[in-house]
């Protein structure tokens, strides 16, 4: 079975959480017996095509990205239309305006699954002229996945334009990689590095920006007695330090960009993740995923979106309102004084990732589900 995903941007360029999330699909359905490949835009497409263990990267020129909407040019609609013609599925990620502007044009009938990672939040002007080939796009799929059952009841759009019966909830998952092998000196080349001793700290991980809430942590830090590690670089990160000067917060520590062995070091060594997003951009919460891997307990807000079902309140963690300082202060001390309580909400993390968001079940539920739809085209 072919199936090749649609989205705007792909590794080799530079990673962010939906890449990644496609990137794990790939990877768990092709341990099913799928074959993946992915189409995407790049500013520089050179090589054109990459083989990646996950499955063929198909790359045409990126043109111009207004409101980070990548847009590309006949090429690669003629090179869509080639690679549609040879799959038995097209899966579309959404959001991304031009991949509704391929299936439009593309001249094929084949069966069509779109994961439905997010609203279009923030750019209202783009989401206003978009909204009449964004409906005719949501009506045409042969299933649409909601990563969280919290999104498929809240968004207006899922629940206007997508009939019952072909709306689906698949959470997002990440293969296991908890005990790979590292080196054995990374948990204390980073501890030298950021000043960490043995006292517990709190780990915020993920690219700065804007929805990510971190001002709201920056604001709490002072009635934290611990260490708050903000690793990842973003646009928010200048802002962020001079906030945490401004109020004399010491306690947070910005690691910067990390490698993958010094993240896994930080989810080893936290006491716990904090991730205190407070708009719906914040769709599902990778980060969260990879905390329960590890079994961690969380802290996080309530937006309304899936961080909240990858964290289910005062079980693997707890769930805050957003923006309040106070209130997040109040979770994050709870944890950092019961270690035992800590520890208890880590098991139940751990539990809820092996059971909804391992690579053994989101391989089987894609695959299942592009049998499906290629039973009912």
């Amino acid at each position: 079975m072919k199936v090749l995903h649609i989205y705007r941007t792909y590794f080799p360029d530079p990673p962010g959480g939906l890449q990644e999330a496609i990137r794990q699909i790939a990877l768990s359905t092709r341990d099913c017996g799928v074959d993946p490949s992915i189409f995407t835009l790049s500013p520089q497409p050179s090589p054109a095509e990459i083989d990646m263990p996950e499955g063929r990267v198909i790359r045409c020129r990126s043109w111009a990205a207004p409101a980070s909407c990548d847009l590309g040019g006949l090429s690669s609609l003629l090179k869509y239309r080639e690679l549609a013609k040879r799959a038995d599925v097209l899966h579309f990620h959404f959001p991304w305006p031009f991949a509704d502007v391929l299936h439009l044009l593309g001249g094929t009938r084949k069966p069509t699954v779109m994961t439905y990672h997010s609203d279009i939040v923030r750019q209202q002007s783009l989401g206003a002229l978009y909204g009449p080939l964004m409906r005719h796009t949501l009506r045409s799929m042969t299933a649409v996945v909601a990563t969280s059952p919290a999104y498929a009841r809240t968004s207006e759009s899922l629940m206007s334009h997508v009939a019952p019966e072909r709306l689906k909830t698949i959470p997002l998952g990440i293969i296991d990689y908890r005990d790979a092998p590292r080196p054995d000196d990374a948990d204390r080349v980073l501890a030298e590095r950021l000043g960490l001793g043995d006292e517990p700290y709190f780990l915020a991980l993920g690219v700065l920006r804007y929805y990510k809430g971190l001002h709201t942590l920056v604001e709490a830090a002072r009635s934290i007695k611990a260490k708050l590690v903000i690793a990842g670089a973003g646009p928010e990160r200048t802002r962020l330090e001079a906030m945490a000067k401004q109020l004399g917060a010491t306690n947070v520590i910005f690691a910067g960009q990390v490698t993958h062995d010094e993240k896994v070091a930080l989810l080893r060594g936290c006491r716990a993740m904090v991730l205190p997003s407070q708009v719906r951009s914040e769709a599902f919460g990778m980060v969260l995923v990879e905390a329960a891997m590890f079994g961690k307990p969380m802290v996080c807000c309530e937006i309304g979106s899936g961080t909240s079902y990858v964290n289910e309140d005062g079980v693997t963690g707890f769930v805050v309102p957003p923006e309040q300082p106070a209130t997040l202060a109040d979770a994050i001390n709870a944890l950092l004084g019961d270690a035992e309580l800590a520890a208890h909400m880590g098991i139940a993390a751990r539990n809820r990732y092996e059971a909804l968001f391992s690579g053994e079940a989101l391989g089987e539920a894609y695959s299942a589900l592009y049998s499906e739809v290629i039973k009912t085209q």
